[in-house]
């Protein structure tokens, strides 16, 4: 038990934090050992006080940024799933000892989307998103439609307009269309389980204390050498340079 990674899950009662509460528990190299969240009666500073080594946010918007100024005072690393909040409240945190990891989406697919579709905006004359989540989510638009299109527009020059849909019965989906003469490119994501999220969080957990470069955001970052190395506002690079070598042992998204 010694060597494994002491997690905490905040949000742990919503459907984002029971999940991440299960994956870290199944995870051989990981142990859960605190469940903050108002409806179970322990709060962030509780948990934070057993001495976790890393705190996976999944609250609400209005929490996340206090909630990690709690854990890096605390010298808790801090992985953070909720969207919705300005990143650039996170700049003070920068120099910290313990680390920030943040991210739109932990699906993989999600994030291969994204980097699909920001080489596709080069060529592409124009492009808009289509986001659908479930009617309990609340930002519009996503975390991952955001950053999707902020890439997009950095890597093109163009406005990328995004249309947000929240209906029941939906989990998270994203559909980019791009259009040019006489053609239509449309690249799209769906997770119909939350357990899509779950490697990409343990990827997270694992990595968050190893980071260069903190408030770091997007899985990207993790997953492909030519992001490991950009400044965290930097859009991903467009020439893929293959497997990183310096993560090639530690890069694999379950043990």
């Amino acid at each position: 038990m010694a060597d494994r990674l002491r997690v905490a899950v905040a949000g742990a009662a919503g459907r984002m934090g029971t999940a991440a509460c299960g994956a870290v528990d199944a995870a051989g190299d990981m142990e859960l050992v605190a469940r903050a969240d108002p409806s179970l009666g322990t709060s962030v500073s509780e948990a934070l006080g057993i001495g976790p080594d890393v705190l996976v946010d999944f609250t609400v918007p209005d929490a996340v940024v206090g909630n990690a100024r709690q854990a890096v005072a605390a010298g808790v690393h801090v992985v953070i799933g909720a969207t919705g909040f300005p990143l650039a409240e996170l700049d003070d945190l920068r120099g910290a000892a313990a680390k920030v990891f943040v991210a739109p989406n932990f699906a993989i697919g999600a994030v291969l989307m994204m980097r699909f579709a920001t080489e596709a905006a080069r060529h592409m004359a124009r492009a808009e998103i289509v986001e659908l989540h479930h009617d309990r989510k609340l930002d519009a638009p996503s975390g991952t439609a955001a950053r999707t299109a902020a890439l997009m527009q950095q890597a093109s020059g163009r406005e990328v307009p995004v249309h947000s849909v929240r209906l029941p019965g939906l989990v998270a989906h994203q559909e980019v269309i791009l259009g040019d003469v006489g053609q239509t490119l449309t690249i799209r994501h769906d997770s119909i389980d939350r357990e899509s999220f779950m490697p990409g969080v343990l990827l997270a957990v694992r990595r968050v204390g190893l980071l260069e470069q903190s408030p770091t955001v997007g899985l990207e970052r993790l997953l492909f050498d030519d992001c490991a190395r950009c400044a965290p506002a930097t859009p991903m690079r467009s020439t893929p340079t293959g497997p990183c070598p310096r993560w090639r042992a530690t890069c694999r998204l379950s043990r």
